[in-house]
């Protein structure tokens, strides 16, 4: 089961782009929880990440969320953002993928196509 993010025309991205942007993603998860006082950055992104050959894995801490993938893939001069969930994912995995898609497509624009088949557009940055 998988969400992709397709980019504007003429904007590319790689991996460690990507991991990039996931390190800003946490960084405002981090912020928002000093606002709130409590520790909101475990509870939004309860992942570790790690990268093996191009792909983002993201492991869940075990309970409620098992995890995913996330990678960069090319289809002539297309770039897509593909996020991925393994089998066993858990609604929780799938709301927090749905989440961060949500994200990167209102800071890259693009069209997000999401699990559940509809299509978002956004204008990017």
């Amino acid at each position: 089961m998988n969400t992709y993010l397709k980019l504007p025309a003429g904007k590319t991205m790689t991996t460690e782009d990507v991991k990039q942007l996931l390190e800003r993603y946490q960084t405002a998860l981090k912020k928002t929880g000093e606002q709130l006082g409590w520790a909101y950055e475990q509870a939004a992104f309860p992942y570790t990440v790690r990268e093996h050959e191009s792909i983002l894995y993201l492991q869940g801490d075990g309970r409620l969320y098992k995890g995913m993938a996330i990678s960069v893939r090319t289809a002539g001069e297309e770039t897509f953002i593909d996020v991925t969930l393994p089998p066993g994912a858990t609604h929780g995995d799938k709301g927090k993928a749905n989440e961060f898609s949500k994200w990167l497509a209102k800071t890259l624009g693009g069209e997000l196509h999401l699990f559940s088949g509809r299509t978002m557009a956004f204008g990017g940055a």
